[in-house]
């Protein structure tokens, strides 16, 4: 077990953010149990934060900044912390999502991170991996916080049909999920197209990619492969690409129609009526 005062908070941001909630927690006289009691946890998850054996979310480093006064310190530093628990391949990527203008992907059989629900999430990642589940979920859940930025960028989803049919959790997971896309129907920066199965022979066949447009920066093409991702902003496979999104937005349904296939998929698969 690591112990707080062999914590170096220079080692990581994991540790420098345990490192700072326990000095700022003593400064003001709380025990650790004291202060899960004002933050609505318990004092082991505020002790394992502290030794940093636990990541932290936003939602508790929000509430530790107005427990502890520290003036938005602990939800500025949980953005760090949750990029640096990103496998060392997709940090990169995090950082492509936070930079760009528009986003435009492209999926073949499930829901895109950026996209995806809690519960999905965590049947997603945990298919074959159950370790540290929940802070994996966490991270890959707090990526999401791009779109609450000032000025989020504009995201553009041609998602499978047969993402709507591949039953990641359970029907109760896939319901969420697929109401989670509902909610962002009347976004106009958040836009969710399907690519019907009877689309037959399409320009994305060959895979999943994703292209990151910025402001005054090359576009950047994002493919990837069983732990590894490959971005790149080769001119020609830039170009490549994007004539392929072109063709794949043009063979998919409107968004109404998208939303449309969406709420029957939810209704008629997984048994739950949406008004």
């Amino acid at each position: 077990m690591t112990h707080i005062n062999a914590l170096d908070p220079g080692a990581s941001p994991l540790d420098y953010y345990g490192f700072e909630l326990r000095r700022h927690r003593e400064a003001a006289g709380l025990t650790q149990r004291q202060l899960g009691d004002i933050l609505n946890y318990t004092g082991s998850l505020v002790g394992q934060i502290e030794t940093a054996r636990k990541v932290p979310t936003p939602e508790f480093s929000e509430r530790a900044d107005a427990a502890l006064g520290t003036d938005g310190m602990f939800s500025r530093l949980v953005e760090l912390v949750l990029r640096s628990r990103l496998p060392a391949w997709f940090q990169q990527v995090a950082e492509l999502e936070m930079r760009a203008t528009e986003i435009g992907s492209f999926q073949t059989h499930m829901v895109l991170g950026l996209l995806q629900s809690p519960a999905y999430a965590r049947a997603v990642l945990g298919a074959l991996d159950q370790s540290d589940l929940e802070d994996r979920t966490a991270v890959r859940l707090a990526r999401q916080r791009v779109f609450e930025k000032g000025e989020p960028p504009v995201f553009w989803a041609v998602l499978s049909e047969a993402a709507l049919h591949l039953e990641i959790g359970g029907p109760g997971v896939m319901r969420e999920q697929l109401a989670h896309l509902l909610s962002f129907e009347n976004n106009p920066r958040i836009n969710i197209q399907v690519l019907p199965l009877s689309a037959g022979a399409h320009a994305g066949l060959t895979g999943s990619f994703d292209l990151y447009h910025f402001a005054g920066d090359p576009t950047i093409v994002y493919t990837e492969s069983y732990g590894s991702g490959h971005p790149t902003a080769n001119p020609d496979t830039v170009k490549n690409c994007s004539l392929r999104y072109d063709h794949l937005r043009a063979a998919a349904l409107s968004l109404k129609d998208s939303a449309r296939l969406i709420r029957r998929a939810r209704e008629e698969r997984y048994g739950d009526a949406v008004a």
